[in-house]
This record gives structure tokens, sequence and C-alpha cells, in this order.
């Protein structure tokens, strides 16, 4: 969950580099902040709280060195304060190491390292890689042999990188944590993600599980665990640096809601057909899939799986859903030909992973749903399926949703064979609908008519049901206030004895055969005061049994629900911002969850 970042090059004053490359992973993390640089001595700061306040901590005039690491971390070992925070050093202050990931047996090398009378300074897993690397020198062992023997006691999840004093190169290692190498022309970088040097580089080398790296201002080299040297393939990443910034907007969660008709855009490119009503996903042409389909994911990808599960079923595909953090030790029968989709927006998810890992060992085919190039699911799995929704940097989703949906939605399609000129034709229409829902919505309104309500509950039937689950997450993500989504028919069944006049409710009523029985179902939440807001398709047949109404345009009961989601986000979003929430970094949450 943390962010890490290095750099090695000809820039004389490599913490600003760092600093910018923090500021572009604090989507992951953002408890404490941290940077250290390789002069004479070893340099680092770090400080509780946001990049911000390690800026304000590193003099105004930078930090004279040409190699650095630094890192922004989500508490897992410890709380939140100015010791727990990376870079930690050894006794001797010559080695400084930062960390994403959890070591599973930090307890044991600590007990170990203090009985050699190793002095630690903080509750951290981390710190007992420096301490390993020191002893390591103490024996004869060179700097890189030093971290290869640190590494080698670790067990668990690691990204690590590693700076000493009075050295440009910064090692690293990999497993079962995300990191990218950076080839720029005035230097190289290495971080969790590629925000972090984007504005400086597109050409990047991913690194696989059990893979070292090393990297100086002449290069970079990449080796297996024994020590060979391994060829890797450069690749150039899609982005421009300006689709990791706000654009004008105040939150980037805003200014991504508005990509949402260019994500879908660009998600369907070459993929569809509207002339003979196909669906051609490249990608997947040599996939053969005559089992059922199971579904793994976390948070809102589960919410998008249900919604593609659902999809493959009315298809007469037998598919289920599961919570990707309960898939390996729930023992899911896995069947011959059985497919495993595992959703994903960064590609990295552990709990994801390991599910994906589990079914793997089985012999089931896997299928990796990401947004992200080069990531671990689109490695260890059979295929891959790229969203294309581009950077992504609020932590609470949503074009990677509605881009998720989409997705699922051609996927099921060619799955199941089921192909025809209608619904092609609405999905190359959803865009221009969505943006048509941005241009028109009343969200802002309402969001300030409910914002003091005591909790907010969301219902919908069939393919609104996961959308209503969605749209509740994200008003608890960045609201903080308490919400619930389910489908409709389970209001009676508990529920109920929470609503008041102090808990709107949001029915999700599209035009298929549910929306009478969700109208039912607003009826018995009116019986007991509570106000009721409809994201609907059909507001003339709606109105007279709500207080309010959010419309939608009609695109079918299978697409529908992908527009009633944007108004939702929309009512999140401005509940959050009339509150003074911190949107974009909701407090203990983080992008990219790579820790179980």
């Amino acid at each position: 969950m943390c962010g890490i970042i290095g750099y090695t090059g000809t820039e004389r004053v490599a913490s600003d580099i760092l600093l910018t490359g923090l500021s572009g992973l604090e989507y992951r993390g953002y408890d404490s902040a941290g940077l250290s640089v390789s002069g004479e001595s070893l340099m680092v700061y770090k400080r509780r709280g946001e990049v911000s306040a390690l800026e304000a901590a590193v003099p105004d005039e930078g930090l004279d060195g040409t190699a650095g690491i630094g890192h922004t971390r989500w508490s897992t070992h410890g709380p939140p304060t100015d010791e727990n925070a990376h870079p930690h050093t050894d006794c001797t202050e010559s080695v400084a190491v930062v960390h994403n990931g959890i070591i599973e047996n930090d307890q044991s090398l600590r007990d170990e390292l203090e009985a050699s009378e190793h002095t630690f300074e903080s509750a951290t897993d981390t710190e007992v890689i420096p301490h390993l690397i020191e002893n390591a020198l103490t024996t004869g062992a060179s700097r890189e042999e030093a971290f290869r023997e640190a590494v080698s006691r670790l067990d668990g999840s690691y990204a690590i990188a590693a700076v000493f004093s009075d050295s440009e190169t910064v090692y690293a290692a990999r497993h079962e944590s995300p990191l990218v190498l950076g080839i720029g022309d005035d230097g190289h970088y290495l971080a969790s993600d590629v925000p972090a040097f984007i504005e400086y580089t597109d050409r990047v080398v991913y690194l696989d599980d059990g893979q070292f790296a090393r990297i100086n201002p002449a290069g970079m080299v990449v080796t297996d665990a024994q020590g060979a040297i391994v060829e890797t393939a450069i690749e150039t990443v899609a982005w421009d640096p300006e689709d990791a910034g706000k654009s004008g907007y105040d939150h980037y969660m805003l200014k991504e809601i508005h990509e949402q008709p260019r994500a879908i855009r660009q998600c369907l490119r070459q993929r569809v057909t509207e002339l003979d009503g196909d669906v051609t996903i490249e990608e997947l042409a040599s996939l053969d899939c005559d089992g059922p389909v199971q579904f793994v994911a976390c948070g809102t990808s589960y919410h998008a799986a249900c919604y593609g599960a659902q999809l493959l079923r009315e298809w007469d595909v037998s598919a289920q859903c599961f919570l990707a953090s309960e898939y390996d030790a729930a023992s899911i029968p896995v069947s011959d030909g059985t497919l495993v989709v595992g959703v994903t927006q960064s590609g990295e998810t552990a709990d994801t992973m390991r599910a994906l890992r589990a079914a793997n060992r089985t012999g089931a085919t896997t299928l990796a749903l990401t947004n992200t190039v080069g990531s671990s699911a689109v490695r260890e799995c059979d295929h891959a399926m790229l969203i294309r929704a581009g950077p992504e940097i609020s932590v609470a989703a949503t074009k990677t949703f509605a881009s998720q949906q989409v997705a699922l939605a051609m996927l099921a399609s060619v799955l199941s064979e089921t192909c025809s000129a209608p619904p092609v034709k609405r999905l190359r229409t959803l865009p221009d609908q969505v943006q048509w829902v941005l241009d028109t919505s009343n969200a802002r309104s309402i969001a300030e008519t409910y914002e003091d309500a005591d909790a907010y509950f969301f219902i919908g039937r069939g393919y609104n049901a996961p959308v209503a689950r969605e749209g509740a997450l994200k008003m608890k993500e960045i609201t903080y206030k308490h919400a619930e989504g389910f489908a409709a028919g389970e209001l009676k069944h508990g529920p109920l004895a929470m609503v008041s006049d102090r808990t709107p409710v949001f029915a999700l009523v599209t035009g298929d055969a549910t929306a009478t029985r969700t109208l039912g179902n607003v009826t018995e939440v009116e019986a007991r005061d509570a106000p009721v807001v409809a994201v609907t398709d059909s507001p003339a047949d709606v109105d007279q049994y709500v207080d309010h109404v959010l419309e939608v345009p009609t695109a079918g009961p299978r697409l529908t629900p992908i527009l009633a989601n944007v108004q939702l986000q929309l009512v999140a979003y401005w509940v959050a911002n009339r509150l003074g929430r911190p949107i974009d970094k909701p407090r203990n949450l983080a992008k990219s969850v790579t820790v179980e």
C-alpha cells in the first residue's frame, strides 16, 4: 500500500525529484513520508503526515546528492509517527532502506539482531532490513552482496530500495509487491507505480517476483535471485504527464468522474463494430472457455465483478462472484474448463493476486481484467484484458469502475457468444449518455439538502444491486458517514429498522422488469418518513412516489445502471466537498491494497 521511489542521475539535487515522485505516489499512503539522499553521509528527512509536511522539513535549497530514495507510508506496523516513517537506517547510519509490503518474520529477526546489540528506533517491520545489511557488511560482503543477503532472510511480501552513503547506486528487490524501473535521459528511476516518474520518462521495465535491480547514472542491471543478469523488455507507457494532474479541477476524483466518457471510449476502441453488431477482443483471441466462470475481486472491483457475473448468467453461462480475500480459504471447487477472472484496477491487489495464484495451482485458466499494463496480474495470468481507463489517482475509484463494467459487458458478450446490433449500438452511445448526465446532473443540490443526514441507504434490484452497493461504498469512503447498499428486496429483512426521516434512501429505479417492485420498496420507506431520491430513466413515472429525481438516459436494462452510478458518484463527491473532507486521500485508506 505504501509508495516508494528511487532516483540516480545527473541532477545534483536529487531531493527535488524524490519529492515530486512522492507527490505522484501519495494516493498509495499518506500517514507519513520521508526521503534519504546520499552524499558523503546519508541525509534523512521524514515526517508524520502528508508529503507537504516533508517538503516543509527539507531545506529550501534541497539536498545535494545525485542518488536517493523516498517513501510515502500507509501504516501496518506501528502508528504514523516521525520515528515509524521511512527510510530506516542501520546503527552506523550508512545505509537507508524503504519498503512496501509486510515482513512476516520481522519479530524473530528483530530478536536476533537485538541479541547482537543492534538498536531499533521504530516499531516497523522494515527496520530489520538495514540492520541485516549492516551485519552482512561486517563479514566483508560488498554492498550488493550485503543487500542480497539481507533480502534472502526475509519472509513475506516486499518491494525494497536501499541507498548507501557516498554512493550513486540504488539497489532494489521485489517479491509480491509492485516495482517498476524508469529509463530517463538524465537518470534512472524506480518506483511502486509509473506516476512517480511519468513527468521525466515514459520508458519502463517491470520487475518480476524474485528479481533484483541496480541503478546508477550510467544504467541499470536486472538480475535473478542467483545473480544472473536478466534480459528485460523496455515498454513505453501510453500516458501523458498531464493525465496524472488535476487539469484545473479541485480534486482528482471530480476530474476522474468527468473523464468517464473518454475512459469508456478508450475501453471500446477497436473492440466494438456497430455495423455488424460484433464485439472482438483481440487479446483474448486464444481464450477457450467452455466451463463455468468464477470472478474474484475486492471493493469496487467486486461490485463490478458481480455485475459481470449477472450478465453471464443471463446469457446462460454459469458464473459466480467471490470476494478474493475469502476465495482461497473457502476451498471453492474448480472443475475442468473453469475460467477464473481477477478484476483488479491496479493488477497488484494482494487478496486478488492470492486468489488468482490459488486458481493457477488448480489448473484453472486465469484472466486478469485490469487497468495496469505490466502488472502482476497481467504477467501471472494466462490471459489479460485491459480496461484502458488511464491513470486514476484518487483513492476512491470512479472511472475505473465504469470501464470495468463496460469491459465486463464486452467479455460477457464474447464468452456467451451473444453479440447483436442493438446492445452493441448502446455500448457505442454510452459515452455520450454519460456526458449528458455530467452536464445536467442536479446531484450538487441534493447533496446540499442531505449533507447532515445521519446515514444513507442505497437500494436496487438486478443489475442495479451492485451499483447500489458501490454507491454506498463511495459515500462512506469519502464522507465518513454511515452508508449501506443492498438489494432492494432485503430492505424489509432488517435494514428497515434503521430508516427514519434522517436517513435518505437512494433508489435505483430504471426501466426494466424490477422497477415496479423497487417502487414497492420506496413506498415502504416513505411510510417511515424517510426522504427518497430516485435515480431513474423514467422520471414521469416515478416522480409522484419520491422527493427528488436524478435522471439518466435510457440505455437498456444492462447498461442504464452504469449511468445511474455516475449520479451516485456525484452525490458522494458533493456531500464530501461540503463536509470539507480530504476527498482524494480519505483517512485510513490507500489506492492500491498490496498487503493482505
